[in-house]
């Protein structure tokens, strides 16, 4: 969906399938702050019966509060889920410095509410964000959940004590993109650069393969 603020005319953008039909939706412009209103509708109240992630869909969405939920067509978006503040600093540090709009999860409902309603195009998790098991993480649940199409288009690093830096065998286990060790967090910028660059070179591949076969 387009979506134009009436006051200072800026230009935004979100996922059709984000606002669900006959929910309401309000978000304020993140330039000026004038709330703009998306559609109206009763606000559903969640049903304890319910697990988490059917809750969240059922939940109405009200962005007033998080602008950077909705952002301009050129900016990169980033999900940070980081329990440990001296690791989160730094790497909203190196995520600043590469553009990237960001957004931090406060806890796993908080992160899957915020994936519901924008699709980013980076997401950093920490096994053990919210979670006392790191092997039954919520937020790498729902990403491993997310169908193909739209999960290729997310790269996902995640950080761990576990298991040692841009392992890939454990990546693809974990379903993720890169992983990252936390000792190596100083090194943060040219691992995650370094794994983004792979990343695209292996898709671009993939989507030239699939261009000659005719798929897409």
């Amino acid at each position: 969906m387009d979506i134009s603020c009436d006051n200072c005319q800026s230009k935004f953008r979100i996922p059709d399938e984000k606002i669900p039909s006959g929910k309401a939706a309000t978000l304020s412009c993140p330039k000026c702050k004038k709330k703009i209103s998306l559609i109206q509708g009763e606000k559903n109240r969640p049903d304890p019966e319910k697990n988490t992630y059917d809750q969240i869909d059922s939940d109405s969405y009200d962005a007033s509060e998080k602008p950077f939920d909705f952002v301009e067509e050129e900016g990169k978006t980033v999900l940070v889920c980081e329990p440990d503040s001296t690791i989160k600093k730094k790497i909203i540090t190196v995520l600043d410095l590469m553009e990237y709009h960001i957004t931090e999860a406060e806890n796993m409902r908080d992160a899957l509410k915020k994936m519901r309603y924008h699709n980013y195009d980076l997401i950093v998790v920490n096994e053990d964000f919210d979670t006392i098991n790191p092997d039954s993480n919520g937020v790498l649940i729902y990403l491993e959940r997310l169908h193909m199409a739209i999960r290729r288009n997310i790269f996902v690093t995640l950080m761990s004590s576990r298991f040692r830096t841009m392992d890939n065998m454990t990546a693809f286990n974990k379903s993720v993109n890169l992983v990252i060790n936390n000792k190596d967090i100083n090194d943060f910028d040219k691992i995650l650069s370094r794994g983004i660059t792979d990343n695209d070179f292996f898709y671009r591949v993939f989507k030239e393969s699939l261009r000659k076969m005719g798929q897409i």
